[in-house]
């Protein structure tokens, strides 16, 4: 039956550029939840010291957590290939800190998507350079997961591989024991694509995936389009929604995934408007698992 884990979508200024919570006081906060697991940060102020690293595995293991994900953004497709090699070497260095976590899983994404970058170009960058930080996972243990994702909260330019179909050759390109798919519904959405068409491209390879519903406060993707290049983070339009409560069909999403003996980690990145929030998230998702996953266990496929 696949785990739950949460991400500190809430927290993210706090634990990232202000250091007004601690990574300690997440971990005491999100172990009220009904919840398995915590998706990490590498950008958390207190892992750019690496002796950090090692005490939050334990902390999380008092409350009966693991650390099972890494939630990183390297950019692969800068045209400089010095800041190529810089983005690699970051790379590798978050995939010792997942590992020095505890976890099995590290997020890699393709790259910002600078104007004027053409999509040849492009994936050949990412490709390349993914291939390179595979053959460093590889041996210590880590998968490396690509996500259909949307924009770094930190990033300039929204995803290279936003849409769908350059997310697809990219991961159509990359054939790897220690390769997978981090699926976000809601990202699909945002790349005006239908996340069920994704998904049923890509089920067979997701390994683990972001639970999240988001909507539009006001104006439409048009408008959307217009806000994301050149601004840090996410435009204003644009929230992240309580699950259950947004535009996803999450019957048919765990349907598909059920299907395929899909039994990794769902981390929810949700919850902006507190705990309170967060914790009805999880609620449900508890019961959208338990609907989906409680007979017929015996069909499903084991991701480490």
């Amino acid at each position: 039956m696949p785990q739950l884990a949460v991400f500190p979508k809430a927290f993210m200024q706090e634990l990232c550029v202000k250091g007004t919570m601690s990574a300690s006081e997440w971990i005491r906060m999100a172990s009220t939840l009904q919840i398995e697991g915590l998706e990490w940060y590498a950008g958390f102020l207190e892992m750019k010291d690496e002796k950090n690293w090692s005490k939050f595995r334990p902390e999380a293991l008092e409350y009966g957590l693991q650390i099972p994900m890494m939630c990183c953004s390297p950019d692969f497709t800068n045209p400089d290939v010095a800041s190529r090699k810089k983005e690699i070497a970051r790379q590798k260095r978050w995939i010792d800190m997942t590992k020095s976590l505890g976890g099995a899983y590290c997020r890699v994404l393709s790259g910002q998507r600078r104007p004027g970058l053409s999509i040849d170009d492009g994936l050949m960058m990412a490709a390349d350079s993914i291939r390179e930080c595979l053959d460093y996972a590889r041996g210590m243990g880590v998968v490396l997961i690509l996500e259909n994702h949307y924009k770094d909260d930190f990033w300039t330019f929204p995803e290279f591989a936003q849409k769908s179909d350059i997310f697809c050759r990219l991961a159509d390109s990359i054939h790897d024991p220690n390769f997978g798919i981090n699926y976000d519904p809601s990202n699909a959405f945002l790349a005006g694509d239908d996340p069920l068409d994704l998904l049923g491209r890509i089920s067979s390879r997701v390994v683990t995936m972001h639970a999240s519903d988001r909507y539009l406060v006001s104006g439409s993707l048009e408008d959307l389009r217009r806000e994301e290049i050149g601004t840090p983070g996410y435009a204003r339009r644009l929230a992240h929604g309580e699950i259950g409560k947004g535009l996803n069909n999450y019957d048919a999403i765990f349907s598909e995934l059920k299907r395929v003996g899909f039994n990794g980690w769902i981390s929810i990145e949700d919850g902006v408007e507190g705990m309170d929030q967060l914790s009805r998230s999880v609620s449900f998702l508890k019961t959208k698992i338990g609907k989906y996953w409680t007979e017929n266990q015996g069909h499903q496929r084991t991701i480490f």
